[in-house]
C-alpha cells in the first residue's frame, strides 16, 4: 500500500512539473513608431519565462518594464499607468539592491532594429491567486531609451514605444 502511495505521489509530481502554459501577444507600436515584434511568457513550474523578439527600434539600448495596467489603448501607452511596483520598493536593477517586480532591464537593438530578451523568473506567476507575483492583467512597455537604474520611479527611460497587453 505505501508503494502504490509513493508511486501516485511521485507521478503526480512529474505530471505537474511537466505542465506548463504558454500565451503569445503582438508587440503594439506607439507614439508614432513602427515597433512590432511577440512577447511570449511560459509558466514552467514556479519560473515564468518572458521571450521578447521585437521589430523596428531605433538601433541601441531600450528600457523593458512591466506597467500596473494591461491598457495599451493611449496613442503613448501611458493607459498603463506606472511601473509594476506591488512591494513599494525603489526602481532599480533586477538582482542587484532595491528594485521592483516591474524592473525587468534594457534591451539591445540592432543596427537592423531588432532586439531579443529572455528573462526568466519565479517571482511572477500567470494567473495565480498571489497578486503581489500575478501578472496578468499587467503591460509590458517598451521604452525609447535605456534605464539607467537609479531615477525614481521611472529609470530616466524615455517614452514608450510598444506596448503588450497581458491577458
Amino acid at each position: 500500500m505505501k508503494f502504490q502511495t509513493l508511486t501516485l505521489l511521485a507521478s503526480c509530481a512529474l505530471f505537474a512539473a511537466s505542465c506548463s502554459t504558454s500565451k503569445t501577444y503582438n508587440i503594439l507600436a506607439k507614439s508614432g513608431t513602427q515597433t512590432g515584434g511577440t512577447a511570449k511568457f511560459t509558466q514552467e513550474g514556479n519560473n515564468v519565462v518572458m521571450d521578447l523578439d521585437v521589430t523596428n527600434l531605433t538601433p541601441g539600448t531600450h528600457a523593458v518594464h512591466i506597467h500596473e495596467k494591461g491598457d495599451c489603448s493611449a496613442p503613448d501607452a501611458t493607459s498603463t499607468g506606472g511601473h509594476w511596483n506591488p512591494g513599494k520598493h525603489d526602481h532599480g536593477k533586477w538582482g542587484t539592491g532595491s528594485f521592483h517586480m516591474g524592473d525587468i532591464g534594457n534591451l539591445e537593438a540592432d543596427k537592423d532594429g531588432k532586439a531579443k530578451l529572455t528573462f526568466k523568473t519565479d517571482k511572477w506567476c500567470l494567473d495565480c491567486v498571489e497578486e503581489s507575483k500575478n501578472i496578468m492583467g499587467k503591460g509590458i512597455i517598451i521604452h525609447a531609451g535605456k534605464d539607467d537604474f537609479m531615477t525614481q520611479p521611472t529609470g530616466n527611460a524615455g517614452g514608450r514605444v510598444g506596448c503588450i497587453e497581458i491577458k
